[in-house]
């Protein structure tokens, strides 16, 4: 029976680091928003793809602190760029009020990658500076934003521009390097060169990524106050949302009106309480009625006259005046008396 340091050791390793970068380059090429279901389905799968791998590396002890990227072999190289691409799939994570989240999250992969690779010297780049704990609105935080530094702002500019221009070179070379290194046909010293371009565009992405990151944060952080006051009250808490009116200004609506008939002076809720006590009052009033003798109801029913009886008591003179009107009509046909413009 194989042990487990052989079947780490076997092609499972390498299949889970393919198999989440093909899943990443899906997602950032795919149509469909990143909220889909089938998006966030491959992203949820890389990342446990990830993780397995992540595990598999802590159990077999493929890398050392004291050592160079030159000691490393270069079939390992690649493995060193796991936290960063742990960081952008999570980046592409959607959730529910979990945006903050998933940001620190990401930043702590990225900043783990950025600190593994600065060990190991793949690359000379400075660390990003950590984002401040400070409240938003503290004086502290405040003047940091409000002064800042022409020279420190020019040189940000000009590190900006070298590593965009560093960042195309990588990707020239690399798109030169990856078809003999993927059909198995490069030599080690070019599969070694292709892996650590790998790892250095990772360091460019990773500082360009924690950038965009501690800014977002930064607005999350500013909003998050008022987000979780109002979601932490509950609908009966709340308070009721008044009438209003919908005019251009108050005078408009103090001279013309509101342009309606009336407007609401209760809730859905109170008229339907109000509602529902009245026909409590009226429910109760029939039972007095059904319960009282039905003498009385028959009395009132003798005392209202019957149509026939209204009738017969009509005026004489009103039915004299009808009789000579339909006598006139018989003999003055419509129109009879406006014939002047006739010709």
């Amino acid at each position: 029976m194989a042990t487990f340091r052989e079947e780490v050791q076997g092609p499972r390793l390498p299949e889970l680091l393919e198999t989440s970068i093909q899943l990443l380059e899906e997602v950032e090429s795919a149509t469909q928003p990143a909220s889909s279901k089938l998006i966030q389905d491959k992203v949820t799968r890389a990342l446990e793809l990830l993780e397995k791998a992540s595990n598999m590396l802590s159990q077999l002890d493929l890398f050392s602190r004291n050592e160079d990227w030159e000691e490393i072999a270069s079939a390992d190289l690649r493995y060193l760029m796991l936290p960063a691409l742990k960081g952008m799939l999570t980046l592409k994570l959607v959730g529910a009020g979990q945006r903050l989240y998933h940001l620190q999250e990401a930043r702590d992969h990225f900043m783990n990658f950025l600190i593994q690779s600065q060990n190991y010297h793949v690359a000379e780049f400075q660390l990003p500076c950590v984002q401040s704990s400070s409240p938003v609105g503290s004086p502290a935080a405040a003047s940091s934003s409000l002064e800042p530094s022409l020279v420190a702002m020019a040189s940000q500019r000009q590190v900006k521009i070298e590593r965009y221009k560093q960042k195309k070179a990588v990707e020239q070379r690399l798109s030169a390097l990856k078809p003999a290194v993927e059909s198995h046909q490069a030599d080690d010293e070019h599969v070694r060169e292709y892996y650590l371009l790998q790892l250095r565009r990772w360091i460019n992405i990773s500082l360009d990524e924690i950038e965009s990151i501690n800014q977002e944060i930064e607005i999350l952080r500013e909003r998050h106050p008022s987000a979780e006051a109002s979601a932490s009250l509950s609908p009966q808490e709340r308070p009721p949302i008044k009438p209003f009116i919908l005019t251009r200004s108050v005078a408009q609506a103090q001279v013309f009106g509101a342009g309606y008939p009336s407007l609401a002076t209760m809730t859905v809720n109170d008229w339907y309480e109000q509602h529902k006590k009245c026909e409590v009052l009226s429910s109760g009033q029939e039972t007095e009625k059904e319960a009282s003798p039905p003498e009385a109801h028959r009395g009132s029913q003798k005392e209202e006259p019957e149509p026939e009886q209204k009738e017969g008591e009509e005026d004489e003179d009103t039915l004299h005046r009808r009789q000579q009107w339909d006598d006139w009509k018989d003999t003055h046909p419509r129109g009879y008396g406006n014939r002047q413009n006739m010709g």
